[in-house]
């Protein structure tokens, strides 16, 4: 009876010994096979939105002019990168702000770009606005704007160029023309916030992301994570907005336009690039 039960259990460890070495084989052909199944992409192409060649897609909407009017040709396209230019003004801005817009609205994206400054700032410009620019996002749509808005409601990526050696003047920080922002779970009212950047000088080319995840932003320049926050919202100064606007007061922003901004001093755009985000 015992030498029984010790042959049928050699017989049942040497069966199961031959179907773990099929088991291993067929795994080893599998990873080596070509044709196997791979892991899915997680992430999505990242798109132009600028062709280096004109300003397709894009539309300007400056203070005191309609919707598309792209008075003194303020934007225009030179040697592959989207200039704005105040050549044409006759020494006076006057305070016309100009936006430029991308043509479709957008919500959980990448938005990455370079810009510098350059030349100097025309005349009458504003003392704040010397070496100063931005990136709107969550913009309301251009056409909704009145004639004489000065900057659209979004939440403004603002972009600084250092002005005298050895003073700090980050770039990458937050405007909030019409809106309020969560900070650290605090709603944060101040129209403007520092980022942790760097300073960055002269006409050196600088690289500025933004990730929007619904309600959740980020701003990195040069690969560095400068500021987060949440839960944009409309808020504020909401002083000549439209009344359909107004009546919004409140109702959180999980997308919209992105525009890129004519201030007063000169500064350019290139490699602007969307990567969407699911």
């Amino acid at each position: 009876m015992v030498i029984i039960m010790r042959k049928r259990s050699t017989k049942y460890v040497l069966a199961s010994l031959i179907a773990v070495f099929f088991v291993l084989l067929g795994c080893k052909q599998g990873a080596n096979d070509k044709t196997a199944v791979q892991p899915a992409q997680q992430s999505t192409p990242w798109v132009s939105l600028f062709n280096g060649k004109d300003l397709s897609g894009w539309s300007p909407k400056i203070k005191g002019y309609a919707y598309g009017e792209n008075w003194q040709n303020t934007f225009r396209v030179e040697d592959s990168v989207i200039k704005v230019s105040y050549d044409g003004y006759d020494g006076q801005f006057k305070a016309r702000y100009g936006h430029l817009f991308y043509k479709s609205p957008l919500s959980n994206y990448r938005l990455k770009l370079e810009y510098r400054f350059t030349g100097d700032q025309i005349a009458d410009g504003a003392g704040w606005a010397k070496r100063n620019s931005g990136v709107m996002i969550h913009c309301q749509a251009p056409e909704t704007m009145t004639l004489a808005q000065d900057f659209p409601l979004s939440i403004e990526v603002q972009m600084l160029g250092g002005l005298t050696p050895g003073e700090e003047r980050p770039t990458g920080n937050l405007c909030t023309p019409g809106t309020h922002v969560v900070v650290d779970g605090e709603l944060a009212t101040a129209h403007c916030m520092d980022s942790s950047s760097d300073t960055f000088y002269g006409d050196q080319w600088v690289s500025l992301e933004i990730e929007v995840r619904s309600d959740s932003i980020t701003h990195t320049i040069n690969g560095v994570d400068v500021l987060h926050y949440a839960k944009p919202q409309i808020g504020g100064d909401l002083a000549g907005l439209d009344e359909s606007i107004v009546a919004r007061k409140g109702e959180l922003l999980t997308g919209g336009y992105i525009s890129l901004q004519s201030e007063s001093h000169p500064v350019e755009f290139r490699r602007i690039f969307m990567q969407a985000i699911e």
